[in-house]
């Protein structure tokens, strides 16, 4: 079964996820865990980006979601997507992160609003996990 970690590109180096955590710093303190030959960044316990290369070299993924994705396809940006391989055959999978604008990769500054929309996708997701926690015990 082939994914995105198999696919594509070698592992993300450490000092490139220490860099992405240093641009996402506006939004509080970042830590980065490997995975899948990438790496997850989290603040205050939430997921809110992924390092992967998909093809296109290292790429800081922000999260996002029905609301944002509008003004991350305005910036240019690209959604996280690739091919997987199931008993039907390939699948094309995708997940609610998009590529960071080139821009917002220069400074802390210039990445703070698209920090700050990550969080708050972040939180959003969690909110809605918790409340259909909350059903589902009912």
């Amino acid at each position: 079964m082939g994914d995105y970690g198999e696919n594509h590109g070698m592992t993300i180096p450490r000092d490139f996820a220490d860099y992405c955590c240093e641009l996402l710093a506006s939004i509080g303190p970042c830590s980065a865990k490997r995975m899948f030959g990438g790496w997850g960044i989290s603040t205050q316990g939430l997921t809110v980006a992924l390092l992967a290369d998909l093809g296109g070299g290292n790429t800081l993924w922000l999260k996002a979601d029905a609301d944002s994705r509008s003004d991350m396809e305005a910036a240019g940006c690209k959604r996280f997507s690739y091919a997987s391989t199931h008993a039907g055959g390939p699948v094309e999978r995708s997940l609610n992160y998009y590529s960071a604008p080139d821009d917002a990769m220069e400074s802390p500054d210039a990445m703070a609003p698209w920090a700050r929309a990550a969080l708050e996708c972040a939180l959003k997701a969690q909110s809605g996990k918790r409340m259909t926690a909350r059903k589902t015990a009912k």
